[in-house]
């Protein structure tokens, strides 16, 4: 089968993934850039979504292998932010004209199922603002706590959809069981995001294909696939990371299989590329996720290739954004942006 008929297909097999996957001639891949391009446009719109990441804590009880935040890294600083902070840093970020945040930590219990409620309930009677979590692997009661006290969506991601490298890469832990909590978080109302890690050891072609067509098989809200990058001080330290273009290619082959899941240029992908933001909303991707943790919390860690402006003040975020999305042809979305999920009625939309 030639590319061009191929990237028009209505389904894809895994064979189909892994073959666009490995294209390697420059008009092929600018062809699926392109494609996928196209398909974003048809099911998401021109909008991009900003989700207002604050990493709330950087402890954690885990040890996987490929994080800088795992417990035995003894490097870095860790800190917590204080409820009061957190409140008032997501009224900012809503006024900013930010409508979704993202609460992110390790798995850390100093948070605990009473705080992180207080936290979204608070944050919901003060901002017209959908509240995500990225908290970790937690209790069944606890998703179900915070749920009833107004949180929106939950991230957490599978990293592989290989049982084995799962095992390897978390200690004591299972696919099954991951899988489990994600079914269990669609169950209670989430909107669930969920994906993995593109160029972890071990990692193959097979197996990433195998990762986009998981998302699919589960149906995510959103849909993530993040580079790999080596951390100090972890067991992974010495590896090689991944380069720009695979993490291009995999995100546009999930735009083209997932269709009308949101998909973010994860922040990482500056970090291996300076342009890799705009890169991947060309790619495909239709989310971004600027940090906005207080610097002096992030300074020891804030990889040289981020924009010091992008650090010091939130404004200069948003309206350093601003010009990075317009200058694509693009805007910055003024709601919430929701699932798409069954809001579109995909009918209308020509997918040829």
């Amino acid at each position: 089968m030639n590319i061009e008929e191929l990237l028009h297909r209505e389904d894809y097999t895994h064979d189909d993934i892994v073959q666009l996957l490995n294209l390697s001639k420059e008009d092929e891949i600018q062809n699926l850039y392109k494609r996928a391009d196209e398909v974003r446009k048809n099911y998401c719109g021109d909008e991009v979504h900003l989700r207002a990441v604050i990493e709330i804590s950087n402890y954690c009880s885990q040890n996987c292998l490929y994080c800088r935040n795992r417990e035995d890294n003894f490097s870095i600083k860790r800190y917590r932010l204080a409820t009061a902070e957190i409140i008032e840093l997501s009224k900012q970020i809503s006024n900013l004209g930010i409508y979704t945040i993202i609460l992110q930590s390790g798995l850390d219990s100093y948070f605990d199922t009473d705080m992180i409620a207080y936290l979204i309930y608070s944050i919901k009677q003060n901002a017209n603002i959908a509240v995500t979590l990225s908290l970790g692997e937690r209790r069944y009661d606890e998703y179900r706590a915070w749920k009833i006290a107004g949180a929106d969506r939950y991230i957490l991601k599978y990293t592989t959809s290989n049982p084995k490298h799962y095992e390897l890469y978390h200690k004591n832990k299972s696919l099954s069981d991951r899988l489990n909590h994600l079914k269990f978080l669609k169950g209670l109302g989430f909107q669930v995001a969920s994906g993995n890690i593109i160029g972890l050891p071990f990692q193959t072609m097979d197996d990433i294909a195998n990762d986009i067509l998981l998302a699919k098989e589960i149906d995510f809200d959103s849909a993530i696939f993040s580079p790999f990058i080596p951390s100090p001080f972890t067991p992974f330290q010495n590896k090689r990371g991944v380069d720009i273009d695979l993490t291009l290619k995999t995100i546009a082959v999930a735009r083209i299989v997932l269709r009308n899941m949101h998909i973010p240029a994860p922040s990482s992908l500056c970090k291996i590329d300076t342009h890799g933001r705009i890169k991947g909303l060309e790619s495909g991707a239709n989310v971004v996720t600027p940090d906005f943790t207080p610097q002096m919390y992030k300074a020891p860690f804030t990889p040289n290739k981020l924009k010091k402006t992008e650090l010091r003040d939130s404004s200069l975020i948003k309206s350093n954004l601003s010009l990075q999305i317009e200058s694509i042809g693009r805007k910055i979305a003024d709601n919430k942006g929701d699932s798409f999920k069954n809001q579109i009625d995909l009918n209308r939309y020509s997918y040829r």
